[in-house]
């Protein structure tokens, strides 16, 4: 069963402006069904996950640009960097769009060297696993904390109640899961996580020890939603500080993680300036965290954490599935008295977002928004607010800020 992907309109779009469109992203996410789906009739297809395809690819790229003649699609691209240079040469010459279309991850390939080699000629996209509107079939744009934008989309939503959004939760958002499998979830995670995370990442990041990896990537689990503290996980896994900023680089460039950058004004005096970390797909960060069940999920003590992980990937992911980089941020003070959980900036506007399990959070909810009230000035205003929660629609907590139902997103 395939999924329509709201990053459908932005592929083609590419493709008919550059030579070359490269999606990116984790393993699973569902790239190659995506421009399969694409895929108009005359183009190509191969994957350099085939050692004989991936040899001719290294070993005589004249001669595999000739068998697969553009339009194509090379699929797993990062096997064979080495062909950048000859599909440049060939894109000069021929000039025409759309013609390589290429999948594979940012940990696999230097996108540096990419952007560097085909300069003006390639489209970049980053592709996550299923957001909730894309598995409603709702497709909305990014998130906005508009009541007039978000109003629009009430006839498109579908409401959720609590233990319905901790099963999502559980799912997370692999393609797979919402297509015909007869395997239980920890039995999907579990060959994912073996099959991919650890034959891959480990090799990347020349880990010796499997053992030390996997303990690595439980223990970030167990950071979800909290600020970065690499000595704390280096102390844990038994590894040196600069090792383990390494593999957490390897998480963010492989699509498994993203790092949340602090929001930073010179008007805002003693600002922490500690990333958060998230994971993109909490079916993942479920399964490391050893949680098999919704309903026991939902009872955890740490269950806000597990929504807030959910409900700032959905914001991400509204972002990157219209081609859009996420203007995302947090905030907290030096004492930790005050935190907002998401910043949106845009245009001069900081837009705050606070998060909660609740379903019905009131104006204490938005409390900490005054704390950006010293960077109000000419170029910088506090736009709408939102409180993103399990509340049953959208109503009025104070004024500039409401309460949104995270299905809204």
């Amino acid at each position: 069963m395939y999924i329509k992907r709201k990053l459908e309109q932005k592929l083609l779009d590419l493709s008919a402006s550059f030579p070359v469109v490269m999606v990116t992203g984790a393993r699973q996410v569902g790239k190659t069904t995506l421009l399969n789906r694409l895929r108009e009739q005359g183009r190509g297809f191969v994957t350099l996950d085939i050692p004989e395809n991936r040899i001719m690819a290294i070993e005589e790229p004249t001669a595999f640009l000739i068998k697969y003649k553009p339009p194509v699609i090379i699929d797993e691209f990062q096997y064979a960097p080495a062909l950048l240079p000859y599909i440049k040469a060939y894109v000069d010459e021929h000039k025409n769009c759309g013609d390589f279309w290429l999948t594979g991850s940012q940990s696999f390939i230097s996108m540096k060297n990419i952007s560097e080699s085909l300069a003006g000629r390639v489209g970049i996209v980053n592709l996550y696993g299923l957001s909730q509107s894309e598995i409603t079939g709702s497709l909305f744009d990014e998130y906005t904390t508009s009541f007039d934008k978000l109003i629009t989309r009430q006839k498109s939503v579908i409401p959720m109640n609590k233990p319905e959004v901790f099963t999502r939760i559980l799912k997370g958002g692999m393609p797979r899961v919402y297509g015909e499998m007869s395997a239980t979830m920890q039995d999907y995670f579990g060959a994912y996580f073996q099959t991919y995370l650890s034959r891959d990442i480990r090799d990347l990041a020349q880990v010796a020890d499997e053992l030390s990896f996997y303990k690595f990537i439980q223990i970030c689990s167990n950071l979800a939603s909290e600020q970065m503290d690499y000595t704390n996980i280096a102390n844990r896994v038994g590894i040196t500080v600069n090792k383990a900023k390494e593999w957490v680089s390897v998480l963010v460039s492989s699509g498994i993680v993203i790092l949340l950058a602090p929001y930073f004004n010179n008007a805002l005096k003693r600002v922490v300036k500690t990333p958060k970390m998230y994971f993109m797909d909490t079916g993942l960060l479920c399964y490391l965290r050893g949680v098999d069940d919704a309903s026991a999920l939902e009872k955890l003590i740490d269950s806000g954490d597990f929504f807030e992980n959910y409900v700032v990937s959905e914001v991400y992911k509204s972002f990157t599935n219209v081609g859009k980089r996420p203007p995302l941020y947090y905030y907290r003070d030096a004492n930790n008295r005050k935190e907002i959980d998401l910043i949106i900036e845009q245009n001069g506007i900081l837009y705050p977002i606070e998060i909660k399990e609740s379903s019905n959070p009131d104006n204490k909810a938005a409390k900490s928004f005054e704390a950006l009230s010293p960077v109000l000035n000419d170029k910088i205003n506090i736009g709408t607010g939102s409180v993103i929660c399990n509340a049953s629609d959208i109503y009025p907590i104070s004024k500039d800020v409401w309460a949104i139902p995270h299905w809204y997103i």
